[in-house]
């Protein structure tokens, strides 16, 4: 029911899905008047799924908090959630409101033992294939041992995801030398140069231009940065091919060269669309649900569910899991006291 499109959309991109992982089956949630007509028209989905009528969706302008008191156990976006805390699904996806899902989420599912703070994981195309980058939006803020939470779930991503044995991980900062950067970054850093983790590959500090170089498989940054430069890149992909599309227009020898060159600038097309690398995780939940842009046609739904489907069939949490059964034992900050740093957690970026 969410997203700019609603069942339309979603469910097409589920058909699409559905042919490229035809072991898949889909358990769907949102309002019967609304989706049962648009699931007959698609029978392969429908011969794979269940459907189960919710009387209440979340609005795209609900706040995270009023979606929380009113949709708990009757919303289509709760009971999508639920269905992986009781192991019913694998994975949940939706177009819907970004807070209310991570609310929801973190309400439902509960953060991972030793997980102070969950974290939403982007895809990246990069010059050299695609990175991860976290956070891009779940929380404000980050303090060191976060910023390692975010670096170890961002490492266990990219081995069910890439296939890396062991993926190379940057620490965004405004500079690569190690005397730069706000303290929690810089005591990230040395912490994790100092304790070698054996799920992940630490490279030092990154900049903002080394996300589109791809120069490391997994860039970690707090929430509050990460939406800014997610939704920066977007719009300087949009802005691009703007440009491109208004010169190739603009003179009958333009087009010209333009139909010469239409394989080419299809490419470069397929490798600016947000669509064709869709699907944030969230990461730190003891689940794994995904978030599809709101604005999503059916193929980057479908590409959304393209992730969900790689997570769950590459074990990611249980890489997790794992990671974070060795990184207690090596890198904890403390505090004079003695106990473990906390911050209180504050609400998803929308």
């Amino acid at each position: 029911m969410g997203g700019d499109h609603g069942p339309e959309v979603i469910l097409a991109g589920a058909q699409i899905a559905l042919e490229r992982h035809p072991e898949m089956r889909f358990i769907l949630f949102g309002q019967e008047d609304v989706v049962r007509p648009v699931l007959a028209r698609l029978p392969k989905l429908a011969a794979r799924s269940v459907f189960h009528h919710c009387p209440v969706s979340v609005r795209m302008d609900d706040k995270p908090s009023q979606a929380l008191r009113q949709g708990r156990h009757k919303s289509s976006m709760w009971k999508a959630i639920e269905a992986v805390k009781t192991g019913e699904a694998d994975v949940a996806v939706s177009a819907g409101n970004t807070g209310a899902l991570m609310a929801m989420a973190k309400f439902c599912l509960r953060t991972m033992a030793n997980i102070e703070r969950p974290a939403i994981a982007a895809i990246w195309p990069t010059l050299r294939g695609e990175s991860i980058v976290l956070d891009v939006g779940a929380t404000i803020g980050a303090d060191s041992q976060q910023l390692i939470d975010f670096s170890v779930m961002g490492a266990a991503m990219a081995r069910a995801l890439f296939h890396i044995e062991r993926p190379t991980v940057g620490l965004l900062n405004i500079g690569v030398e190690e005397v730069k950067g706000q303290d929690e970054v810089k005591e990230a850093g040395r912490l994790l140069k100092e304790t070698p983790i054996a799920g992940l590959d630490y490279r030092g500090f990154v900049e903002g231009t080394d996300l589109g170089k791809g120069t490391v498989d997994v860039v970690v940054t707090e929430g509050f940065t990460g939406n800014i430069a997610l939704k920066t890149a977007e719009g300087t992909a949009k802005q691009i091919a703007s440009y491109l599309r208004a010169a190739m227009t603009r003179t009958w020898m333009a087009k010209i060269g333009y139909l010469f060159a239409k394989s080419a600038f299809d490419r470069l097309r397929d490798k600016m669309d947000p669509n064709k690398v869709n699907g944030g995780v969230f990461l730190g939940l003891n689940g794994v649900v995904i978030k599809s842009h709101g604005s999503a046609d059916a193929e980057g739904t479908a590409a959304a569910i393209d992730v969900a489907h790689a997570m769950a069939a590459n074990g990611l949490l249980a890489k997790i899991e794992a990671d974070f059964g060795q990184v207690y034992t090596q890198v904890a900050p403390v505090t004079d006291a003695g106990e473990l740093e906390a911050s209180e957690p504050k609400e998803a970026l929308q």
